[in-house]
């Protein structure tokens, strides 16, 4: 009687050992999944049938698709560079960023390859490429709507990466050729060869030489001055400027005053001429609002001082609609030298500065009141 009574007891108690046995495999089936997989060149080589579907190629590696054996379609990019040393670098920095984050607006790292004929990086498959080529090369196959989608989506990975990570990640390079869409055109950031991990302690990092993209880098990443996670927010508003004009920044076949967009962008707002800049753009009517809207985000964003550009995430809600957008100062005073522009009268003239609890202030002119919402997302004004 009691062998009988103890056993039905544990069955009571105890579930299906067979059962617990299934479910915890599957669980940690997944749980493995969830982080980087080593794989070997053999099973690379497989899956891309031996590299011959290119995807593209630059400075860093070769992109080429595959397709593993449960059907997982994905990209590989095998690094090469002139020198072991450039190439370890860039391996480290994307594996041990991408491999330890996980976000819809970040492109997936799946796993990886080390080996003394190879070093690889294999990442998700993104059906539609990168976002360069719809802003330069196909223009009018995504609608005005799409683009501010693509856009806010964008502002929010960046913003995961400098604020909801356990530390703070910058990616210094920024642009429309490491915005990669998926079949559904949504955006995911990608190539993150450049990135540093950094202390939220940290207010600066120190920088051994240039990084970005010439264009799109912030200045102070080009002189000896102190680097914050503010170049990633430099180098969003110049991406901004192309995804709302659909041209690049810097164009040389046009006139000299059409040749660097911001700077034509800057000129209309500030002669309240935007009605005309939306025109040669070529966005309607219903889209001129958040058009505008845009404009005047990526304005604040490519400040030449970096304790005057908004958070990440005030981007995210400034481009949201959520939070009143500051009437932006002339960003690039140092560029502006004698453009004779009539000041418009009343908010024209106002500006504003955002600061965030690792910038220091800068004294800045100011006629703007301060309001309880700029208060809470950390937008201040500098007195003068």
């Amino acid at each position: 009687m009691c062998v009988r009574r103890f056993r039905t007891q544990n069955q009571t108690a105890v579930p299906d050992s067979r059962f617990l046995t299934l479910t915890m495999d599957k669980f940690l089936n997944d749980m493995e999944r969830e982080k980087p997989i080593r794989f070997t060149s053999q099973q690379l080589r497989i899956a891309t049938d031996n590299f011959t579907h290119l995807l593209g190629s630059g400075g860093f590696g070769a992109v080429y698709k595959g397709v593993f054996p449960n059907g997982t379609i994905v990209a590989v990019k095998v690094l090469y560079g002139n020198s072991n040393k450039t190439i370890e670098q860039q391996f480290m920095a994307e594996v041990s960023t991408l491999g330890r984050i996980h976000h819809f607006n970040l492109v997936r790292l799946y796993g990886f390859c080390f080996e003394r004929y190879m070093i690889a990086l294999v990442y998700e498959y993104m059906n539609n490429g990168s976002l360069d080529k719809f802003l330069f090369r196909e223009n009018g196959v995504l609608g005005f709507a799409k683009l501010h989608e693509i856009a806010l989506g964008t502002a929010r990975g960046i913003a995961y990466l400098h604020e909801e990570c356990q530390q703070r990640i910058i990616h210094y390079d920024i642009k429309p050729g490491n915005i990669l869409l998926d079949a559904d055109f949504a955006p995911k950031v990608a190539d993150f060869g450049l990135a540093k991990l950094c202390n939220r302690e940290n207010t600066h990092i120190t920088m051994t030489g240039g990084r970005g993209t010439p264009g799109y880098a912030a200045p102070e990443l080009w002189m000896p001055f102190p680097i914050t996670h503010k170049c990633d927010v430099y180098s969003f508003g110049m991406l901004l400027f192309e995804i709302v004009g659909r041209r690049r920044n810097l164009d040389d076949s046009l006139p000299e005053s059409q040749e660097w967009f911001p700077r034509r962008v800057w000129k209309k707002f500030e002669c309240g001429e935007m009605g005309d800049l939306m025109i040669v753009c070529g966005i309607e009517e219903n889209d001129r609002e958040m058009a505008e809207r845009m404009f005047k985000v990526a304005l604040l964003c490519v400040h030449e001082r970096p304790q005057l550009r908004p958070l990440m995430s005030v981007v995210v809600k400034m481009l949201e609609g959520a939070l009143e957008i500051p009437t932006p100062s002339i960003p690039f005073q140092f560029m502006m030298a004698g453009i004779p522009c009539p000041v418009l009268p009343g908010n024209a003239t106002q500006t504003s500065s955002f600061t965030d609890t690792d910038s220091s202030q800068i004294p800045y002119s100011v006629s703007v009141p301060e309001t309880p919402i700029m208060r809470r997302y950390e937008i201040e004004i500098a007195s003068a």
